[in-house]
């Protein structure tokens, strides 16, 4: 991953993960994901989602309301 990526989320279940990915991507935000999870036990570890330094602000409003909807 390139250096300049900054982590925005962390959860241990890879579908919220993919979800955030989905809904940043939606609102115009790059986001990836790294997959720090155990491959034999995977209950072990976690997702962490990462975008641009640009989409920082703007990422963490948008996950701030993602989250406070659940």
């Amino acid at each position: 991953m390139h250096q300049d990526w900054t982590k925005i989320f962390e959860t241990s279940n890879p579908i919220e993960a993919r979800i955030v990915i989905d809904m940043l991507g939606a609102n115009g935000i790059n986001a990836v994901e790294m997959n720090k999870r155990d491959s034999s036990y995977t209950v072990f570890g976690r997702v962490e989602v990462y975008c641009q330094p640009e989409d920082i602000i703007t990422a963490k409003h948008l996950l701030n309301q993602f989250t406070h909807e659940e």
